[in-house]
């Protein structure tokens, strides 16, 4: 992702090649990626996760009330922290200084740490013009977004003052940022997601019955700009193009555990060929890889 930090860990050129897609006999959406490897289901509710500057990855624990670190190879819990500072945390981010950005649901703020000496302290809070934030990133031009899932809004901050926001969102959860700098929104109960300059004017909208959104939640974009959606309702992460073709589906719509089963999925990261998912109410990380002709 371009908000988050990211890399590739295999060597190959993926975005180039791009996965295999296509349809089953009965015309169903062949899945975009393999299951790989799952977590033990140590984490409470985890949403989204972003793998930081140390290759490790942040995961936002929500009923648990911390930041879970784990380890990007095995999936193994490694340390925490927050557990006295969050409340519901949701989103989870860096921006280019290396602070984390939380979106701190239950305290009605985003919440910035700076991690010193294997500890992290918060050193600022954001709360204007916004109330149960769920998403929020740190963009390359040093602005800090979030969006206000309870106000309907997303609001851009600047030296730590609202400088903009638009509104007409409802339940709105994720924002990301793409290759042009631009921001994807997960507009819950509008069911749909939203593309927005940096100046928070509104560009595209997917919202066409062929996604069969139910309650899309988090998001994350790869390097050919194509979005990967976790739509947690339907219990399925959808891939689509950049002009808004969906072409890839995991998931069968049913709640469960195994390979190409999700219950309520909702946090999203790619790093290289890999996503990590949230697979939240089987409270565990997965990862699958890409599939690629």
């Amino acid at each position: 992702m371009f908000g988050k930090l990211s890399a590739s860990i295999f060597l190959i050129v993926f975005a180039a090649v791009g996965p295999v897609v296509g349809q089953t006999s009965s015309g169903d959406l062949l899945p975009f990626a393999t299951f790989d490897q799952a977590s033990e289901a140590v984490l409470n509710d985890p949403h989204d996760l972003v793998i930081g500057p140390d290759n490790r990855i942040y995961v936002a624990d929500k009923f648990a009330n911390r930041i879970a670190i784990m380890d990007k190879e095995t999936l193994k819990l490694v340390d925490s922290f927050g557990e006295s500072d969050l409340a519901s945390p949701h989103d989870v981010d860096f921006d280019a200084r290396g602070r984390v950005i939380v979106a701190d649901t239950g305290n009605d703020r985003v919440a910035i740490f700076e991690l010193r000496g294997g500890k992290a302290q918060l050193v600022e809070s954001l709360s204007d013009g916004i109330f149960r934030p769920e998403g929020a990133v740190a963009h390359p031009n040093g602005r800090i977004y979030a969006t206000g899932s309870g106000t309907g809004n997303i609001v851009a901050y600047e030296n730590g003052k609202l400088i903009a926001q638009a509104t007409g969102l409802s339940g709105a959860h994720d924002v990301e940022v793409d290759r042009e700098g631009n921001l994807w929104v997960a507009d819950t109960f509008n069911q749909r997601v939203v593309k927005f300059s940096p100046d928070l004017q509104e560009l595209q909208s997917l919202n066409d019955p062929v996604y069969g959104w139910l309650g899309p939640r988090y998001l994350d974009i790869d390097k050919a700009g194509r979005l990967v959606v976790a739509d947690q309702d339907a219990h399925r992460i959808l891939l689509i193009e950049k002009d808004g073709t969906l072409v890839g589906v995991i998931g069968d719509g049913l709640p469960g555990v195994g390979p190409n089963k999700f219950d309520d999925p909702e946090g999203v990261d790619i790093w290289g060929p890999a996503y990590y998912f949230a697979d939240s109410d089987n409270n565990r990380i997965v990862r699958y890889l890409l599939v690629t002709n």
